[in-house]
């Protein structure tokens, strides 16, 4: 049997459906796995996606093509063509999805991006049984390891009190759609004190809202007077607005992001920052290595990230028909720089 997916000019396209799963160019028909920009691209004319993502892909995919959105519930399954679909949770970010695809009995699953670590903002990751796993591979290293969350997230409640006591500001870097939600929920679970956002923070913390998510109280920092005091106050900013005038207005201040890349000591050292919280929306290496093998699949399909090393991993060392798939998602760091 041929494959059932393939890399075409506009992304990875089932032909037995006639749709593209996360295109990177606008086509007829497309099932998008969440919200993040390398993922969901505006203009394709008939967009399918879980319910739970609805309100973030409504404000992300806005072009001049009218958008044909089309949610359907987790676990629902769906008919394109002659491919019976459906989506299941995937646990990176509100409303993402896996896509099972089935074809004549013969079943692949695209993950798009997943973690397995507990999340109060998503639906947890579910297994989804296939022949053919299409996984990313983002922190595809054995480096890679992950603490409990709720390890990180009392290292953060300390370090803001901290700078609470010595009179500075706290100003906590992270991407703007899932990891700051993340933290605001997991914080509501800690303090009552709020926290102040970045503007473009604040339209995609209130779809997480409307979809019931209980954060901490958010103030926006564009509303405090000129010559506001920050002294002990926790800001969250999009890591775009690092070493911009923006950041000047909060006086004495010490820097952090929350991401998976600040395992690695170096990385933290060339941002320039004075401290690395290692919070990832997305599998480690051991969650990598697991997954695939809960799956069931003998033919693994790894994409972005370090898909090579993932793949002569599963080869090598689990005996897995794996190769590499190339394609433009480039995962945690490149979807919102």
């Amino acid at each position: 049997m041929s494959d059932l997916l393939t890399i075409q000019k506009a992304g990875l396209y089932c032909a037995a459906g006639d749709f593209y799963v996360d295109p990177w160019a606008p086509v007829a028909r497309s099932v998008v796995t969440h919200g993040h920009g390398d993922h969901a691209r505006p203009g394709s004319a008939e967009v399918h996606s879980s319910s739970a993502g609805k309100a973030i892909l409504e404000r992300r995919l806005q072009s001049e093509v009218p958008l044909d959105l089309r949610v359907h519930e987790y676990g629902e399954p769906f008919r394109l063509g002659d491919a019976t679909v459906s989506l299941h949770p995937a646990g990176h970010v509100l409303g993402s999805a896996q896509v099972r695809v089935e074809v004549d009995g013969a079943v692949w699953v695209v993950s798009g991006d997943y973690k397995r670590a507990p999340d109060p903002t998503c639906a947890p990751f579910e297994v989804v049984p296939c022949d053919v796993f299409v996984t990313e591979a983002t922190f595809a290293l054995p480096v890679y390891r992950w603490d409990p969350p709720e390890i990180t997230m009392d290292a953060i409640v300390r370090w803001w009190d901290a700078n609470a006591a010595a009179g500075r500001c706290s100003v906590l870097y992270c991407y703007l759609l899932g990891k700051a939600q993340r933290i605001l929920a997991e914080l509501a679970m800690r303090t009552d004190r709020p926290a102040y956002v970045h503007g473009a923070v604040l339209p995609l913390t209130d779809a997480y809202r409307d979809a019931g998510i209980r954060m901490l109280e958010t103030r926006y920092v564009q509303d405090e007077p000129k010559g506001t005091s920050w002294a002990g106050r926790l800001v969250l900013a999009p890591p775009s607005v690092r070493r911009t005038p923006w950041v000047r207005r909060f006086g004495d201040h010490e820097t952090a992001f929350a991401s998976g890349w600040m395992q690695v000591r170096a990385t933290r050292k060339r941002r320039g920052l004075n401290r690395g919280f290692v919070l990832s929306d997305h599998a480690d290496w051991p969650a990598l290595l697991q997954t695939v093998a809960d799956t069931g699949a003998k033919r693994v399909l790894c994409t972005h990230g370090h898909a090579r090393t993932l793949a002569r991993y599963l080869r090598e060392e689990r005996g897995l028909d794996a190769q590499e798939l190339t394609t433009k998602w480039e995962g945690e760091e490149g979807a919102e720089r």
